[in-house]
């Protein structure tokens, strides 16, 4: 892979979301995994590198087209030389990814009897099957676009694949023909489960159901011989809001709706294509299909891997990671009201392992409660069947005040925040939206109870998206308080929020955009000061990614000091460790396992006086200046030994750490496992379980 400049200070970022992403495919190749649970990272793996075709790549060549050789920074190359290293690596992946699907997936599936058969293996039963079932199901969704005589080519939709045709006679005089078929996987299951027979289970995907009937969709022409290539376009997903629509009102709203009909006609950025298609067909298509300066992606037979997320549920049990049982908490259980509790002591909770569901139980005991009066709550990722949202409906029609920030503009996710949008308020919910170009991503909510004639806000605070889907497979912290110095400082962030005040004065927690970074920046200068006294100092953290300059530079100056710094970044890490006078005192590694790592976790010495804060903010320039970010402070001596506890073992990971080196990348931080070693993620569930136990 890709060999960084050693001794060179800042990793280009898209290079090392790349590694990041290989790291995804290693767990594909682990024979360690549960075979059907390999299938689902190599969907994982398709489906973040189409993201970041969208996303990344997109912009990068938005600077191309301004200057494509200037460098975009000091401390990162030029659009050029980028996208031209972005190309060489995503190409030894993509062969790296075909090796593992055809060469360890396949053959591991056929051992276990599961079949992923192709149109020309199918036998006569199973033929007539398919037959019926592509009458009945699948030719009423298709509609061919004959390419040839076509001056205006129809436009191909970013995230479909599509059959690209050519059909041939060996009778004098005819040309070929070229056509593509859009693949209507969004209406009708792309994998098709034969009934069962004694020699084992056969699986069609749903174009090799329609590569079988190509003569009967095409059946007007005079053709005998029909070749057929997946082939899928990648676009732009970036949409423009301008500053005009920022205001919090209804117009943010419908601009976000126009903006999303953008998306998909965004400018291409990449062409997969069958790498066994003629030389011929594939430059007709790049030609009438208008795909110049366009990554050229040769790959396998089948592409939008993603969907094999939905891969059939067949084989055996150990085929699959054994259901997560999720750990009860007694001290929560035994109460009838979640806010005695509260009122008690601070709860640290760390989803999966703990439930998410306890915040849907405070939901709706408060929905009902006489004694409360008012939720306030941000919701960035909501589920598509949300049962916070309907709890806070409940909330409405129990008479209760609900004011909702709802972020509009969280990627990908806008036409669900859009429906919950209007369901929330047709409840009678007050709901807000986040401003353009600077998103809302703190995960907060805050309660008032009125308890002995006075308001008592109870407050949850997240590093995760209120989101119960994604609370299963996102390792994520949240906290239950009544602190005063929390909640109040809750509330004068919602202020921020709902009604565009200005507020400052944060003792407590670390808001961004205008004080966290600074706070952070503080927080490393002050380590760096007391490892220079000959005091204890040390920086522990774990994030999504690390990218800020500013930042990486304050870590190169504290290692310089003294200070001890470990970092669990599970992304992209623009730091490079163990380079002497800058970052000898700094070791990073990642854990990429079954679990989502999501938690962000800042700890700092302070003297032996440990500060700890968790957050919905990464390290990251967009995190720290562009959105409304919260850090909050971990206060309890009890919830502080958990966290501790939690990141000491993760450190200790014996199976699914890799040492981040600022070269590779992907190299595992403990080679010689063996079948007694456990992951970290196996380690944290055994150690909540005891935690847990009366």
């Amino acid at each position: 892979m890709i060999k960084e400049r050693k001794g060179h200070l800042f990793k280009d970022r898209e290079i090392s979301w790349l590694h990041f992403n290989e790291r995804v495919l290693q767990e594909a190749e682990n024979p360690r995994n549960p075979l059907l649970e390999r299938i689902k990272f190599l969907a994982i793996f398709s489906s973040n590198l189409d993201e970041f075709f969208r996303v990344r790549v997109a912009q990068i060549r938005r600077l191309q087209r301004i200057n494509g050789k200037k460098a975009i920074s000091e401390y990162q190359s030029s659009p050029d030389e980028i996208l031209s290293e972005i190309q060489r690596t995503v190409l030894l992946m993509q062969d790296k990814f075909t090796e593992i699907y055809e060469n360890q997936v396949l053959p591991e599936l056929a051992r276990n009897k599961i079949f992923l058969i192709e149109e020309n293996q199918v036998n006569e039963n199973e033929a007539a099957i398919i037959q019926d079932y592509f009458k009945a199901s699948v030719l009423n969704n298709l509609f061919p676009v004959v390419l040839d005589e076509l001056r205006h080519i129809p436009h191909m939709r970013d995230r479909s694949i599509y059959l690209a045709v050519r059909m041939k006679t060996s009778k004098l005089g005819l040309p070929p023909k070229h056509a593509i078929i859009e693949i209507p996987t969004g209406i009708v299951n792309r994998f098709f489960t034969l009934p069962d027979f004694e020699k084992g289970q056969h699986i069609i995907l749903l174009e090799n159901i329609i590569r079988l009937n190509l003569n009967r969709i095409f059946s007007i022409f005079d053709f005998e011989e029909y070749e057929s290539y997946i082939i899928k376009i990648t676009r732009d997903a970036e949409y423009e809001i301008t500053q005009d629509d920022t205001e919090y009102s209804v117009n943010l709203l419908d601009k976000i709706q126009k903006s999303l009909k953008q998306r998909s006609k965004g400018i291409p950025t990449r062409f997969v294509y069958d790498e066994s298609m003629p030389k011929e067909m594939l430059e007709f298509l790049i030609k009438k299909l208008d795909l110049k300066n366009v990554n050229l992606i040769p790959g396998g037979r089948y592409h939008n891997f993603k969907d094999f997320m939905d891969f059939p549920k067949v084989g055996a049990s150990v085929d699959y990671f054994p259901a997560l049982k999720q750990i009860p908490i007694p001290e929560l259980d035994k109460e009838k009201r979640l806010f005695d509790v509260i009122s008690r002591k601070d709860i640290l909770l760390h989803q999966p392992y703990e439930s998410f569901d306890y915040l849907i139980r405070l939901l709706r005991e408060a929905a009902i409660d006489p004694k409360v009066t008012t939720i306030l709550i941000s919701l960035y990722r909501v589920a598509k069947h949300s049962n916070v949202v309907n709890a806070l409906i409940n909330a409405v029609k129990n008479g209760k005040k609900v004011v909702v920030l709802m972020e509009l503009q969280a990627r990908f996710d806008e036409e669900s925040n859009i429906y919950w949008t209007n369901q929330l308020q047709e409840a009678g919910a007050q709901v807000h939206f986040g401003k353009a170009g600077q998103k809302v991503h703190c995960k907060i909510c805050l309660i008032y109870r009125k308890e002995d004639s006075k308001i008592v806000k109870y407050a949850h605070l997240s590093t995760g998206n209120y989101n119960g889907v994604t609370a299963r497979i996102y390792s994520d912290f949240s906290l239950f308080t009544k602190d005063t110095r929390i909640t109040e400082e809750v509330d004068a962030l919602t202020d921020i929020l709902f009604v565009n005040l200005k507020r400052s004065g944060f003792k407590h927690l670390l808001v961004a955009p205008d004080f966290m970074k600074k706070q952070f920046i503080a927080l490393i200068e002050q380590e760096a000061s007391f490892a220079k006294a000959g005091k204890p100092a040390f920086i522990k953290a774990k994030m999504n990614s690390l990218v800020d300059v500013d930042i990486i530079k304050k870590l190169y100056e504290a290692s310089n000091a003294g200070v001890k710094i470990q970092l669990i970044i599970r992304g992209i890490c623009c730091l490079v460790p163990g380079i002497q006078n800058s970052s000898e005192n700094i070791e990073v590694i990642s854990i990429i396992d079954r679990f989502l790592e999501h938690a962000r976790v800042y700890m700092f010495c302070n003297n032996g006086d440990e500060k700890i804060y968790l957050s919905s903010a990464d390290w990251m320039s967009r995190n720290l200046m562009n959105r409304i970010e919260c850090g909050f402070p971990v206060y309890s001596e009890e919830n502080k030994q958990k966290l501790k506890s939690i990141f000491e073992i993760q450190w200790n990971d014996e199976v699914k750490a890799r040492k981040i080196d600022g070269v590779s990348d992907i190299e595992y931080k403990r080679q010689n496992k063996n079948e007694n070693s456990i992951s970290s993620q196996e380690a944290t569930f055994a150690y909540l379980t005891k935690l847990n136990t009366p």
